[in-house]
């Protein structure tokens, strides 16, 4: 469970965040963090976000970020607005960490999200670029899909694909959570 001032590191990727404010700390209006990016973080998968916006303030360092297929490359003092259903990625490239203000409106469960992709990563569930099993992809997809949803597949072959997959999962003793996680 996020709380103030609690940190999170996530060993393939390098990034940490410390929870600034939580959805608790918001009544649910607001999950403000604060992330590091390790140097020459790779790029992740595309993404949106349907129903919240994301403010980013660069603290130090500089960040590079594809937006609707547009790169830019942010600097210290430099900030980011990005609306909802809006597709994006962002690393840094640069030989230095960078470090950013994050704010996720509304909060909603984004949290538990970060906490449960953390976590994987942390306990060798995912390959070397941070991504779990397609298993565990879809349980999370499935799960999380008001606050994350990933641009390929097809949203349409993501439902079909990812619900028939779902009991395969929890055979394999995959969960969309893991208690461990939040705690």
């Amino acid at each position: 469970m996020a709380y103030a001032n609690k940190t999170i590191s996530n060993a393939i990727t390098g990034q940490s965040i410390r929870f600034v404010q939580t959805a608790k700390d918001t009544d649910g209006k607001l999950l403000e963090m604060e992330a590091t990016f390790r140097a020459h973080s790779t790029e992740p998968a595309p993404h949106f976000h349907p129903h919240q916006v994301e403010d980013f303030l660069i603290v130090s360092g500089e960040l590079t970020v594809r937006l609707d297929g547009t790169q830019r490359t942010f600097r210290k003092g430099d900030r980011l607005h990005i609306s909802k259903n809006r597709v994006h990625t962002m690393w840094n490239p640069s030989n230095q960490p960078t470090v950013v203000n994050w704010q996720v409106r509304p909060a909603m469960d984004t949290e538990y999200f970060l906490e449960t992709t953390t976590g994987l990563a942390n306990d060798g569930k995912t390959n070397a670029l941070g991504m779990p099993s397609v298993l565990q992809i879809a349980l999370l997809v499935n799960r999380f899909s008001k606050v994350f949803r990933l641009t390929k597949p097809e949203p349409a072959v993501q439902k079909i694909v990812f619900t028939l997959l779902t009991p395969v999962a929890y055979l394999f003793g995959c969960r969309p959570t893991y208690r461990k996680y939040l705690d």
